[in-house]
Order: C-alpha cells, then sequence, then structure tokens
C-alpha cells in the first residue's frame, strides 16, 4: 500500500492530549448519506450530499488507521450517515483487520442494510455491531426516522446475532422528552427477552434543524427511575473510558446502559477522536475546529508529516464539550455529517 508503514511496524509514541488522556479510540465516517431522515438528525428533505470523489478512499482510510493503531489506538468504528450505503463495506473491513494490533472492529449502522450484508462484514472481520433504534412500534419508528422499515431493522438485528463473532449487539435508543417515554419499557422488556445490550443515549445538539433544546432533552436519570419502578435495577457503574453507566436487572434478567452526554458528560476520561467521511480530524463531537487529514493525504504527504499534524490537532483536544455553558455554540455540523 503507497505511502504505508504496514510492513515495518514501527512501534510510535501513544497518541496522548494536552490534558494527559490518551487516545484509543477513533470514530471513522465512511460516508454522510443515509437512507433514514431521523428527527434528532436530519431535516426531511435530507441534506446535500458530497461528491464521491470528496470521500476517503478505503486506501487513504486504511492508511490512517494503520498510522494510529501504531500510537496506540486500538479500537476503530465506521459510522456514517449510514455505513451499509458505502459500496463494498466488507472491502474496507477486511483492509482494517488485516492491520496488526488493531484491538476491536466495529460498527455503527440503522440495521435497514444489515440482514442482506451482515454475512459479508463478519466474514471480512467485523466484530462487533450497534443497531439506532429509536422504537419499538411501526407507527412511532416511522414518526422518529421518517421510514417504515422496523421490520427490516429487527430482520437485521437477528441476522446478526446468527453470528457468535458479533458480540455485544448494542441497541441504542435516543431519548427525547414527549416521545420516548412511551417507549421506556418496552425497551427494558426489549432488554430482558433479547440477547442485546440496550442502551439509551440522551438527545445532544447535533441536529440539523437545529431544533436542539434543553426541554427536548429525557434525562436518563428519568429513565432509570421509570424502569427501576417496573423492574427494580442495581447499579454497575461506568468502565474507564466507557459512555454508559451499567445497570442490570435486580432479578438478574438482563443489563441496560444509559450513557448521558449532557446530565452527565463523561469528558474526563474521553479517549476518542473522529474522521468525517470527507477526512477531516475531529477532537470532539462538539469540535468548532477540524483538522485537514485528506489534503495532506492527497497532496503525498509523508506518514512523519501525517503524524506531525494528528499529533498537533489532538494535543488541542478540548477539556469538555461545555453543552451547559451558557456561551456553548452548536457545532456547525450535524451528526450525520461528523460521524456517530
Amino acid at each position: 500500500m503507497p505511502g504505508s508503514d504496514v510492513a515495518t511496524r514501527e512501534v510510535l509514541e501513544p497518541l496522548v492530549d494536552g490534558h494527559g488522556r490518551p487516545i484509543g479510540d477513533v470514530r471513522i465516517s465512511v460516508i454522510d448519506r443515509c437512507n433514514f431522515r431521523c428527527q434528532y438528525c436530519m431535516p426531511a428533505e435530507g441534506l446535500p450530499w458530497l461528491d464521491r470523489s470528496a470521500l476517503l478512499s478505503y486506501e487513504e482510510i486504511t492508511r490512517l488507521v494503520d498510522l494510529l493503531v501504531r500510537m496506540g489506538v486500538g479500537d476503530v468504528r465506521l459510522t456514517g450517515g449510514e455505513p451499509l450505503v458505502r459500496r463494498e463495506l466488507w472491502r474496507l473491513v477486511a483492509m482494517l483487520d488485516a492491520i496488526p494490533e488493531l484491538d476491536d472492529l466495529s460498527l455503527t449502522t440503522n440495521g435497514y442494510l444489515l440482514e442482506r450484508q451482515v454475512d459479508e462484514l463478519v466474514a471480512a472481520g467485523l466484530r462487533r455491531v450497534n443497531v439506532s433504534l429509536d422504537s419499538l412500534v411501526a407507527d412511532r419508528f416511522f414518526q422518529m426516522t421518517r421510514r417504515d422499515s422496523l421490520a427490516q431493522v429487527l430482520a437485521g438485528l437477528e441476522a446478526a446475532q446468527r453470528h457468535e463473532a458479533l458480540r455485544p449487539i448494542k441497541v441504542n435508543v435516543v431519548a427525547l422528552r414527549d416521545f420516548t417515554e412511551d417507549e421506556v419499557v418496552r425497551f427494558a422488556e426489549f432488554a430482558r427477552t433479547e440477547p442485546y445490550e440496550v442502551r439509551f443515549i440522551e438527545f445532544m445538539p447535533l441536529d440539523a434543524d437545529r431544533a436542539w433544546s434543553r426541554d427536548r432533552v429525557l434525562p436518563n436519570a428519568e429513565i432509570v427511575a421509570m424502569i427501576d419502578a417496573v423492574h427494580p435495577l442495581e447499579p454497575l457503574g461506568r468502565k474507564v473510558h466507557s459512555t454508559a453507566r451499567r445497570y442490570r436487572f435486580a432479578d438478574g434478567q438482563g443489563e441496560i446502559g444509559f450513557i448521558s452526554p449532557v446530565s452527565e458528560p463523561f469528558c474526563g476520561d474521553c479517549n476518542r477522536i473522529r474522521i468525517t467521511a470527507e477526512g477531516m480530524l475531529r477532537t470532539c463531537l462538539f469540535s468548532i475546529n477540524e483538522t485537514d487529514l485528506r489534503a495532506l493525504l492527497r497532496d503525498g504527504a509523508t506518514n512523519e508529516e501525517l503524524e506531525t499534524a494528528i499529533r498537533d490537532a489532538v494535543w488541542r483536544k478540548e477539556l469538555k464539550h461545555r453543552i451547559d455553558d451558557p456561551a456553548f455554540i452548536q457545532p456547525p455540523r450535524s451528526m450525520s455529517r461528523i460521524g456517530g
């Protein structure tokens, strides 16, 4: 692979930010397009899409990941948009899986195309999958996603579950006030009866419609209380670098998780960076500034030059996202244009 040091496997100094946090996790968006129009992410009419030539190629992504792995980044998650819309995604999975020292290779998807692609993805080396699912009722699923596709998503989950290599399979539920309250107990019972890890995620100010307000956030503390009243819960805490606070059902019938970036930020031990579909390095979901890695790649930068640019950007990684600050500025990019 031109420009890559895969053959030499030189181990580089660990990647650390200016606050002393080691970086071990990278989220890579492979495409900005999506086949859903979820209310908390995209407008009903969609967004202008990037030209195909603007997207990082699979070879460019692999070169960046190889470099990051040698700087101690062990976990790679492929996101979008909807990553399964990108043609032959299994080829990228196979290329990344071939990188030595890569600890984990996972995928976040809306699940619509998962049933038809999961066999190829697992054969190529995919190890974990997260599926976004905000309602278990067809008409409410349509209300949130603007697509009549609940059956396809559930079929995708079932197809993934048939692969022992894909563990754990997580179901992510974005929690919105005046919508999710009716879903809470349903998802708790889903977590108790199905072999998936359900996680509620607080609504963040990353929607393209810019309709986010604190009034629309359903805090996870309220969801915990709703579930506990029906199915008593016992706290398990939060692992280092994990985003989710975990609970188990007191009767031993499963676990459930809660990701609370608005009400209980976990920035203090954040170990993540993100690369957008067109190759912009972002050090936080809510970054205002980006570093253009695509330009470096296409201008013939050496690995040493790429490493310097990455280290300089990561050194300036934000201490926290500041959603609670009066001066908070919502980033110009929506979630679909960042990569979740």
